[in-house]
């Protein structure tokens, strides 16, 4: 049963369970670059293992997972098994997580710098809830 806690109502069990095992395919950093490389366009496996360094049956594995968890879908070209993300979500919530820990890691760098040369550094901020 969900109860409302600050305007909001907690989600049904099913949905956390839901959520919980997408999060948990993507909690690997392989699968994660797949769905982020298939956020940027369709691709097929031989492309989706040279641009994530992956080998081909290994990709081709962890595609099928994602595939049965309906994070991507695919369809044939010819010959070809060509993949793709169709939830707009799920891209989404990929590119925030990503580009939020880009962002966060060129400020570290940044920040890095200017102690070396002893100047102030700019947009050195964390974000709540995204590390210390």
């Amino acid at each position: 049963m969900a109860t409302e806690v600050g305007g909001f109502d907690d989600p049904s069990a099913e949905v956390l369970a839901e959520a919980a095992a997408a999060f948990g395919l993507l909690a690997s950093s392989a699968r994660l670059h797949i769905v982020w490389a298939l956020a940027q366009g369709e691709s097929d496996v031989t492309g989706l293992a040279e641009r994530v360094g992956g080998a081909l049956p290994a990709v081709s594995q962890h595609l099928t997972k994602l595939k049965l968890a309906g994070l991507v879908r695919s369809r044939r070209e010819g010959r070809r098994q060509v993949y793709f993300v169709d939830d707009p979500d799920v891209v989404t919530v990929v590119r925030l997580m990503v580009g939020q820990l880009t962002d966060r890691a060129d400020r570290a760098d940044r920040a890095e710098r200017a102690d070396r040369s002893g100047l102030p550094a700019q947009g050195t901020g964390r974000v709540r809830g995204f590390g210390a």
